[in-house]
């Protein structure tokens, strides 16, 4: 009897130990595995704003979160590129849905969406359709293959707009008078195969 009772304890005693160590996490900042557009660098933005915040981005491919790939529609690309943390906690992110380009293609005068967001601010500015921005030159380059699957290309752009994005309540625009990028985006069979 005695010798239950102490393995009853023993457990009791490893489960609270346990519930302990995982309640107070790493005691270090983890380091974020998706910085950097490219492992072998080359990512970039430039991107001139005005408006309601007046702002001249240059960010590089260390400091970047890059993601991208096709349009939920299929009719294009889409790539996401968030700059470096300001005030070490949040981003202002770029997401630029592009028409009319597929897989590995270049092409000229896309018609182009624009979502900007400031995170952990309630921030968002969006163009609200892809008729106020345009992409001059697009070109794609593939640069990964992340196993036999799925492709990553460096996409390369360029381009302005010529309308806002305006924000949510609709009281505060953002005019990108400029921008250029190189950012990724990545295919899979399943996107290959996706009806159109």
């Amino acid at each position: 009897m005695l010798h239950r009772a102490y393995i009853a304890a023993c457990c009791a005693v490893m489960l609270s130990f346990t519930h302990v160590v995982m309640a107070e996490g790493p005691t270090k900042p983890v380091a974020d595995p998706a910085a950097g557009c490219f492992a072998v660098g080359g990512g970039y933005l430039r991107a001139r704003l005005r408006g309601t915040l007046d702002l001249d981005l240059n960010w590089k491919n260390a400091d970047m979160q890059c993601a991208g790939g096709p349009r939920p529609s299929g009719n294009g690309v889409r790539v996401s590129i968030g700059g470096p943390l300001r005030d070490g906690a949040n981003r202002i992110r770029l997401v630029f849905g592009i028409a009319g380009v597929g897989e590995g293609a270049g092409g000229r005068a896309l018609r182009t969406n624009v979502t900007l967001l400031f995170e952990g601010e309630n921030r968002v500015f969006a163009t609200q359709g892809d008729d106020k921005c345009t992409v001059d030159s697009l070109t794609q380059e593939r640069v990964e293959t992340m196993g036999p699957n799925v492709a990553v290309y460096r996409v390369e752009a360029r381009g302005f707009c010529i309308g806002p994005a305006t924000s949510l309540s609709r009281e505060e625009r953002l005019v990108i008078t400029s921008f250029d990028f190189a950012g990724r985006v990545e295919f899979s069979d399943d996107d290959r195969h996706a009806p159109n």
